[in-house]
C-alpha cells in the first residue's frame, strides 16, 4: 500500500483533530494556523515543513518523522517527543509553549529555541549539547544525566540545573543565571 506524498502544499487554518492528515510524507509544506489538538500524527513524515500558529496540544506523535521542522508561535503543551522516530530528528522552535512536554533520552544536539516556555519539561538524558536557548522560561524543568555540552543559556531564565548530574562543559549562562546552579546546594545567594 503505498503512502501519500505532499509536497509544497500549504494547509491553513485546518482542523486536523476533527480530519486527521492522511499518513504520508509531507515535505516542504507550510501549516498555519491548523488545530492538531489530540491529533494522531503517528508514522508521519514531516520533512522541511513549516508550522505557524499551530496547537498540538496532546497530540500523539508515536514513530513520527520530524526532520528541520520549524515551530513557530505553536502550542505545544504535552508532548512527547521521545516517541518520535529518532532518525533525523531535527526541529527549531521560536515563541513556542512547550509545558508539561517531553524530551526523555531524545538526541538533538544543535537545536534552537527562542522566547519559548518549557515549563516542567523533561529533559532527562535528552542531548541538547551545542544548543541555544535564548530568553526560554524553564520553571519547574527537569535535567538530568542530561548533555548541555556548549549550549547557551546566558539570556534563559528559572532553571535549575545540578552540575555534578548534568553534562554542562563550556555551556555558557549569565551571572543572574548562576543560582539554578547553585539550588541544590540550598546557598543564599543576594
Amino acid at each position: 500500500m503505498n503512502q501519500a506524498f505532499y509536497e509544497e502544499e500549504e494547509f491553513k487554518g485546518r482542523n486536523l483533530s476533527s480530519h486527521p492528515l492522511t499518513k504520508g510524507d509531507y515535505e516542504n509544506c507550510r501549516f498555519s494556523s491548523c488545530k492538531f489538538t489530540k491529533a494522531d500524527l503517528s508514522s508521519i513524515n514531516f520533512i522541511d515543513c513549516e508550522f505557524s500558529d499551530c496547537d498540538f496540544s496532546n497530540a500523539k506523535f508515536y514513530g513520527a518523522s520530524l526532520r528541520n521542522a520549524e515551530f513557530i508561535d505553536c502550542k505545544l503543551l504535552g508532548l512527547n517527543f521521545d516517541e518520535c522516530n529518532p532518525m533525523l530528528l531535527s526541529m527549531t522552535f521560536k515563541g513556542c509553549i512547550l509545558n508539561f512536554s517531553s524530551f526523555l533520552k531524545v538526541e538533538m544536539k544543535n537545536t534552537g529555541f527562542t522566547g519559548c516556555s518549557l515549563q516542567e519539561v523533561d529533559f532527562t538524558e535528552a542531548n541538547f549539547s551545542h544548543s541555544v536557548f535564548d530568553d526560554c522560561d524553564f520553571s519547574g524543568a527537569k535535567f538530568d544525566r542530561t548533555n548541555l555540552e556548549k549550549v547557551d543559556f546566558r539570556t534563559s531564565y528559572n532553571y535549575s540545573i545540578a552540575p555534578n548530574n548534568n553534562h554542562i562543559r563550556k555551556a555558557k549562562f549569565s551571572a543572574n543565571g548562576l543560582a539554578g546552579l547553585l539550588e541544590k546546594y540550598d546557598i543564599e545567594i543576594e
